[in-house]
C-alpha cells in the first residue's frame, strides 16, 4: 500500500539526508556538541539522580503483539563454582537471551525502513540477517549525555495519564514546555510524558500496548524546528496505537528515524522524574542515556539517568 500523500509532505518537510554529509551515520545526534554539553552539565544544581529504566524481567512489557521480540529469560550457567579448585575464590554467572528492544531502548536509525530506504538514502537491504545494521548500528553511537527536558504532557493537561488513544499534538507540546517554565534547545533530549506506563506498573500489560497514547505524526515537525537530537517517551509503540490515520502504521518511527535520523526510545518509566520535577519545579537536567554498544543492531537497552 503506498504511503499517504500526508506523510510524503511531512517527510520532504522534516527530510535531514545529506545535512551532515553523505557518510553520516548519527544524524540529529551531530547537534549534541561540547558546548551543548556544558551548558548541560550547568543543570546540575542538586545532584538528585533519578533512574529512568524499567526492571529488565521475564514478566516484562512484551506480550508477544511483535514477533520474536521476547523479554529476558535470566539463566543462571554458575553457581558458586570454585573455578581453580576446592577452596578458591567461588563465582556465579548468568546469561541473558532477550529482543534488545525489549525492556527500556533506544531504536536506532535501522530499526525502521520506507520504500526501500533507511537514513540518508541508504539501501533497506544493508540490514542483513547475519550482520545486522551495515550502517547506523546502534553502536555508532558512542555516548549520548545532553540536556534533557521532560514535557510533562498529562500535568500539562490537568491529569496522572492520557487517555488511550490520545495523539500528543505540537499543541500539547508547546503546552507542556510552558508548564515547565523552559524551552526546548537545539541538542535536547526530550522526554515526552502521557503517564502510561502506570498501566503497566499496575500489572495490565495487555492494557499498557493498546490502545496507548503517543505522538502524532504532527510532532516531528515540531520537534524538527527545535532541531531536537532525540525523543524518548513512556510507551511501548512511542506513537499514538492504533494510529490516527487509517492504515498508516509506524509513521513517527519512519519520519524520525528514516527522514531525520533521530533516536528515539520506548518504555521509559518517567513517573519518578514527573515528581522530582514537580518538587523542584525544575524540568531540565543532565541526562545520560548511551546505548549499550551491541555491533550492528538496530536497537539496545538503555539504563538513562537524569540528574537534577
Amino acid at each position: 500500500m503506498a504511503l499517504a500523500e500526508e506523510f510524503r509532505a511531512i517527510a520532504g518537510r522534516v527530510n535531514n539526508w545529506g545535512r551532515w554529509g553523505a557518510e553520516d551515520e548519527i544524524g540529529t545526534l551531530n547537534l549534541v556538541t561540547d558546548e551543548v554539553v556544558r551548558a548541560a552539565a550547568a543543570e546540575v544544581r542538586t545532584g538528585r539522580r533519578v533512574p529512568l529504566a524499567l526492571p529488565l524481567r521475564q514478566d516484562g512489557v512484551q506480550t508477544g503483539l511483535i514477533p520474536g521480540r521476547v523479554n529476558p529469560l535470566h539463566t543462571m550457567v554458575q553457581l558458586n563454582q570454585e573455578l581453580f579448585g576446592p577452596g578458591s575464590v567461588a563465582c556465579s554467572d548468568d546469561v541473558v537471551v532477550m529482543g534488545l528492544q525489549a525492556g527500556t531502548h533506544w531504536d536506532a536509525l535501522t530499526h525502521v525502513s520506507h520504500s526501500g530506504q533507511l537514513y540518508n538514502g541508504r539501501p533497506a537491504h544493508t540490514v542483513t540477517a547475519h550482520g545486522g545494521a551495515e550502517f547506523s548500528g546502534i553502536d555508532k553511537v558512542r555516548h549520548l549525555v545532553s540536556r534533557g527536558v521532560l514535557l510533562d504532557v498529562a500535568r500539562a493537561r490537568g491529569v496522572d495519564r492520557l487517555a488511550g488513544g490520545h495523539a500528543v499534538t505540537p499543541e500539547d507540546l508547546r503546552a507542556a514546555e510552558e508548564f515547565a517554565g523552559t524551552r526546548v534547545r537545539a541538542g535536547d533530549i526530550v522526554l515526552v510524558r502521557t503517564g502510561q506506563v502506570q498501566v503497566y506498573l499496575a500489572g495490565d500489560r495487555h492494557g499498557y500496548g493498546y490502545p496507548s497514547p503517543g505522538l502524532s505524526v504532527r510532532c516531528p515537525e515540531w520537534f524538527h524546528a527545535r532541531d531536537v537530537a532525540a525523543v524518548a517517551n513512556d510507551t511501548l509503540t512511542f506513537e499514538v496505537f492504533p494510529p490516527e490515520i487509517e492504515d498508516l502504521w509506524l509513521p513517527v518511527h519512519a519520519l524520525h528515524l528514516v527522514e531525520m535520523g533521530m533516536l528515539q526510545g520506548q518504555n521509559w518509566n518517567l513517573e519518578e522524574l514527573s515528581t522530582a520535577c514537580g518538587e523542584t519545579g525544575r524540568y531540565a537536567f543532565l541526562l545520560s542515556a548511551t546505548p549499550e554498544p551491541f555491533v550492528g543492531a538496530t536497537g539496545t537497552p538503555v539504563a538513562p539517568v537524569a540528574v537534577l
